[in-house]
């Protein structure tokens, strides 16, 4: 925990407080976002370091747990603000950094651009170009597929989940998709399921929600375009709620998530922020029929929508069960990816976008399948019921962790 301290515009000293938790480096160097949000506190980037851990054994890549950032709140700063506050950050943080001890990445409130910023500012401090933070710039060290990552390997991860449980008969051709938030993780993730022929309905954001209409449309690759440009510019769905090309084809609830007013629909994706689905809308998307459920975001679903969800599948058998996904496991493919990028760094090589798509692939595929086969091994699953990816992702990570702290002298 260490003192922010930035001057803004009008030449007023600001004060903030930074977080760097490293939880665990046992697989590898520490390895987890920055978040520059009003809320952020020690006891939620806590909880995200620790999920973080096993998160990272899912991928398969040589990396550790941790968790950061600050309670900054970039909406309403100047650009020139966000920088000086990103040149003031890194002051303090790159003394506990490094390309072979903590590779910080992107979260909320911390996109390419303030990558660039505290690269800069690690680089002048420290007189080293090295792979210190993911999420780069495609000229100084990025990943092809990095920003699109999150979004494109929890699309992976839940056509798995409907080929296993369909046998194979069905994909998300036909299929309606709930999805909220509205940035990089659910619009990547919406340009998949269209790509991949399922129709999206919704998007949110901390303001409300945006849902389809039509019950036999979809979002476009178009409007996703026009999300992404509001969102760049840190403006809200609201502003173009009522513009022409969106108020006659959608209906904006202010204040509101999508779960419980998206009607009929066969995925859900929650990819905003964590404990955004509770226990009553856990109810409404079983009501509605929805059977496949997977985190885009950290923890995005609450102990009491988790269990709704756990009981509805313990009970049904796999064809009229909602089957859930884990965000350690669903939204691993960000992380997964930018160890990708830690090992082009190490290697000074770039592949190109089908090397890293298919690496991405192959990740979210293996996670998956170990998932699956942890909670069979580990977790008795009544006759005709779908194994719990809970369970399995769980149990998985921790045992790849305990035991290599078991074999480094960590325990005995």
């Amino acid at each position: 925990m260490f003192r922010v301290t930035w001057e803004n515009d009008k030449g007023e000293l600001q004060v903030n407080r930074g977080f760097r938790v490293q939880f665990n480096s046992v697989l590898g160097p520490y390895k987890g976002g920055l978040r520059f949000h009003p809320t952020v506190n020690l006891s939620i980037l806590k909880f995200l370091g620790f999920e973080q851990i096993f998160k990272n054994a899912l991928t398969g890549v040589s990396m550790g747990g941790g968790k950061g950032g600050a309670d900054f709140d970039p909406k309403g700063k100047s650009d020139n603000e966000i920088r000086k506050f990103c040149v003031a950050f890194m002051t303090e943080l790159c003394r506990h950094i490094g390309a072979d001890t903590d590779v910080p990445a992107g979260d909320i409130g911390v996109s390419g651009r303030e990558i660039g910023w505290l690269f800069g500012q690690y680089r002048r401090i420290r007189n080293v170009w090295e792979g210190v933070l993911t999420g780069k710039g495609l000229t100084w060290g990025g990943s092809l597929i990095r920003p699109e990552a999150t979004g494109y390997g929890l699309v992976y991860y839940v056509q798995h989940m409907i080929q296993y449980a369909s046998n194979g008969a069905e994909s998300f051709s036909g299929k309606r998709v709930a999805i909220s938030g509205s940035g990089n993780v659910a619009q990547y993730a919406a340009l998949k399921v269209m790509e991949l022929g399922g129709s999206v309905v919704s998007l949110s954001d901390s303001k409300g929600s945006l849902i389809l209409n039509d019950k036999a449309g979809s979002l476009t690759p178009e409007d996703i375009e026009l999300v992404m440009a509001i969102k760049v510019d840190r403006k809200q769905l609201v502003e173009i709620a009522s513009t022409d090309g969106f108020k006659d084809r959608f209906t904006y609830i202010d204040g509101a998530r999508p779960w419980v007013h998206v009607g009929e629909v066969a995925v859900a994706l929650p990819c905003a922020t964590q404990n955004e689905v509770s226990g009553e809308e856990a109810q409404a998307l079983i009501g509605a029929g929805a059977k496949f459920i997977a985190e885009g975001s950290n923890m995005g679903c609450t102990l009491e929508a988790i269990n709704a969800f756990e009981g509805n599948r313990e009970s049904n058998p796999r064809a009229s069960s909602i089957w859930y996904g884990p965000g350690k496991a669903a939204n691993c493919g960000g992380v997964a990816v930018s160890g990708l990028e830690m090992a082009q760094n190490s290697q000074r090589l770039s592949w190109t976008s089908e090397e890293v798509d298919e690496k991405l692939k192959g990740i979210m595929k293996q996670c998956f399948e170990t998932g699956v086969k942890t909670a069979e091994e580990f977790v008795k699953t009544a006759e005709g019921s779908l194994p719990s990816l809970v369970a399995g992702s769980n149990i998985a990570g921790f045992r790849k962790v305990a035991d290599a702290m078991k074999d480094q002298g960590d325990v005995y």
